[in-house]
């Protein structure tokens, strides 16, 4: 039952039909035929079939001029650039190029036989987020272990900052994106009440539905774009903080060999001579 109950495709269908059962819906009996509807609506707005093409979802938001096209234009841009950002985050933010398959064993192995250059040339050949780390701790190997893992921690902290700047594109998406809306919203507004100024009050409804009607699309439109966006910041931010924290376990996992040598090379030094008495005259 429980196994049952885990199925993420259940609980959504479980709350479709909820939030189905708890709409209200009106009883066919209350409403009207069809055909009574329809005439109605015709004798409403005798110019339906003429305006349609006018009230389109494009056409009432270019009717704002060029206010309307400029929304329209940067909601595009703010689109296909989440989305281009989604596809290349997902091709590039993975382990197997953060961290090439083999490459934390071959280190491991060339360190084991004492080939400091050999486990270098290996990081050569496979540039990637560990080689990197791995590399910066190789740089300072004459210096002991201490500033082996001082480096690898800095080159580590270095390639977490370039992973979480490259992500935040998308968070500026998601924040520009309802901003955009906002604008249209207001523009919108301006001509509902535009409109009520030039008929001094006189305007009909359908004409201030048009301004209304811009600035609620715009507002969905920005919300479509930042929604996305945003989650898709989140999981990429939580897959980049899994993946930077796998690469220094791996950097750990094949500089060992040299953390163990430096251990055994200060475990077999002579301490150091004591220092000599000091000299003092005769009491």
């Amino acid at each position: 039952m429980n196994r049952i109950w885990k199925c993420y495709e259940l609980r959504l269908l479980l709350l479709v039909c909820l939030l189905a059962a708890m709409t209200p819906v009106a009883p066919l009996s209350a409403q009207p035929p069809l055909a009574e509807r329809v005439s109605s609506v015709q004798q409403a707005d005798p110019s339906t079939d003429d305006d349609t093409d006018s009230s389109s979802l494009i056409g009432i938001v270019l009717s704002g001029g060029w206010t309307g096209l400029l929304i329209v234009l940067l909601l595009l841009a703010l689109s296909i650039g989440a989305a281009s950002l989604v596809i290349e985050h997902v091709l590039t933010i993975r382990e197997s190029v953060l961290m090439p398959a083999g490459l934390s064993d071959q280190v491991r192995e060339s360190l084991l036989a004492g080939q400091l250059v050999t486990a270098d040339q290996q990081c050569q050949a496979a540039p990637s987020c560990l080689a990197f780390v791995l590399r910066a701790g190789f740089s300072e190997a004459e210096g002991g272990w201490p500033s082996v893992e001082k480096a690898m921690e800095d080159a580590t902290a270095e390639q977490a900052a370039r992973l979480y700047r490259k992500i935040e594109f998308l968070s500026v998406i998601g924040n520009i994106g309802p901003m955009v809306g906002l604008l249209g919203t207001v523009t919108g507004m301006i001509f509902a009440f535009q409109e009520v100024a030039d008929t001094q009050g006189a305007a009909r409804a359908a004409e201030l539905a048009e301004g209304i009607y811009q600035a609620l699309v715009t507002t969905v439109g920005g919300l479509l774009v930042a929604i996305p966006s945003l989650a898709a910041f989140a999981i990429f931010r939580n897959r980049v903080d899994g993946l930077v924290a796998e690469v220094a376990y791996q950097a750990q996992h094949a500089m060992a060999p040299l953390k163990r040598a430096d251990g055994g090379r200060r475990a077999v030094e002579p301490p150091p001579p004591p220092p000599p008495p000091a000299n003092r005259g005769p009491a």
